[in-house]
């Protein structure tokens, strides 16, 4: 039997026009042998304009439920994946060659970590492409523990990204799948598995972080530093409990 990476995207209503893309760039997708993918695309919602905006292809199982934001949505379609290797994929952006082969290929052969991240272009809307505005760390292991201690040493700002984490079911699932924030929710669930278990960086790019007017990430509910400030608290309260817990 082939094994099976999962990969789930959230989407919603303003994000559907750019499911072909990230299908495009999913399709082109060449995997180890003996490996195969599904694509898990949950609706935030109940409108069918995401399900209707998606090709007709086996390895897509989409479905749909009543609003709860992006954090829900994504743990939802958790509850439907069958791979041992859960991908984080937005709706809007685009996987760059070798992305999932370079994911499979290091949690293969280092079972002492428990999720990769990698670098990430940003698409800009006039199409240019360019690095992430932030220094990459270079390529190697991420020791237990770094990740957290990072993000609050350089005031919050991450020093990976987390919308490229690929990670095993086993520690996902224990983690309850992505935090049920308004946003950040990739943060949620990167920081907390980054106390429990060692991750690897891949410098390779992955994939191309589409910057847009309707992504969340400029929404005012996402740049709103009260609101901000309380995922952080509540982000690093949950790593810092796991961490105590766990040893």
């Amino acid at each position: 039997m082939p094994r099976t990476l999962s990969i789930i995207t959230a989407a919603h209503a303003p994000s559907a026009s750019y499911l072909k893309e990230a299908y495009e760039s999913l399709s082109a997708q060449e995997l180890p042998d003996g490996w195969q993918w599904e694509w898990l695309v949950q609706e935030d919602g109940e409108t069918g304009t995401v399900a209707a905006a998606l090709p007709a292809d086996e390895r897509i199982k989409a479905a749909s439920a009543r609003p709860g934001g992006p954090g829900v949505a994504r743990t939802v379609a958790l509850s439907r994946a069958t791979g041992e290797l859960i991908k984080n994929f937005d709706a809007d952006d685009k996987l760059l060659p070798g992305a999932l082969a370079r994911d499979i290929k290091k949690l293969d052969e280092l079972p002492e970590i428990g999720w990769t991240t990698s670098r990430v272009l940003d698409l800009l809307p006039n199409g240019e492409v360019v690095s992430w505005e932030h220094e990459d760390p270079a390529e190697g292991l991420i020791p237990r523990g770094q990740t957290l201690r990072e993000w609050r040493e350089n005031a919050w700002r991450l020093p990976i990204h987390p919308v490229t984490m690929c990670m095993r079911r086993d520690l996902c699932i224990a983690l309850g799948g992505w935090m049920a924030l308004t946003s950040a929710e990739d943060t949620g669930l990167l920081i907390p598995a980054s106390v429990l278990r060692d991750g690897y960086f891949i410098h390779e790019p992955s994939m191309l972080y589409r910057k847009h007017p309707e992504q969340v990430t400029v929404q005012q509910y996402h740049v709103d530093e009260i609101e901000r400030e309380r995922r952080r608290l509540l982000i690093a309260s949950r790593a810092d409990a796991l961490a105590q817990l766990c040893g």
